[in-house]
Parts: C-alpha cells; structure tokens; sequence
C-alpha cells in the first residue's frame, strides 16, 4: 500500500452542478456509483458515500490489479488506515479490504483488473 496526501500539491474543489449531471447507480444503503470509464476490466468510477450510509454499505472485496483512489471529499476507512480527503492510496494487487466512510465522502476510483467480491 502507498498512500501519499496531495493537499500541498492541489486543491480540490468540486463543482455540486457536474456531480448532479452523473448517472449514478443507488445500492440502496447511502452508497451511489457513477462509471466514468469502462473498457475490459479497467474501470473509473465515482463513489458517494452519504453521511449516514450503513456501516455495511461496502463489502469486502479484491483488487485483482490493484486499486488507485483519490479521496475528494470526507473520509474513507479500511483495514489498512483512514484517508481524507485529498489524499491519493495504492492498494497491491490481490489486495483485500472493506471500506467505509465518516461523513458524507465522494472518492475517484482507478481498477486496472476489476474487482471479485469476497466471502
């Protein structure tokens, strides 16, 4: 895992109107996904986390590839530390985790190899 903060690099500002403009899919537990960019098993995508989403909202899960986030709003936690927002992870390959988040959290995703749900 190589985590580094990006907040003296940049800032991030996000505009509410272009968040709006996403098609979000709704999981129905405070947690909503938009695909940014799809092509075999790379994919981007939007996470938005809602302040009182179910602790359970994300599953445990594998990186196949990996896992590449940017945390652009709130704060997101795992087995491996908390990150906020501003702050850029890499997760190894075959990488096991399960998420969640403290406030309401937005996050851009990268999986170069896709994701298997874990039991």
């Amino acid at each position: 895992m190589v985590r580094r903060s990006l907040n003296d690099l940049l800032t991030i500002d996000l505009h509410a109107d272009a968040l709006a403009r996403q098609q979000w899919r709704d999981f129905g537990n405070g947690l909503s996904m938009s695909r940014l960019a799809r092509e075999g098993q790379r994919e981007l995508v939007l996470y938005r986390i809602a302040a009182d989403a179910s602790p359970d909202a994300f599953v445990k899960h594998e990186h196949i590839g990996g896992e590449l986030y940017l945390v652009l709003r709130g704060t997101i936690i795992d087995e491996t530390g908390e990150y906020e927002k501003g702050d850029i992870v890499f997760l190894d390959p075959h990488s096991v985790h399960t998420l969640r988040a403290i406030g309401e959290t937005i996050v851009l995703v990268f999986w170069p190899a896709g994701v298997r749900l874990v039991d």
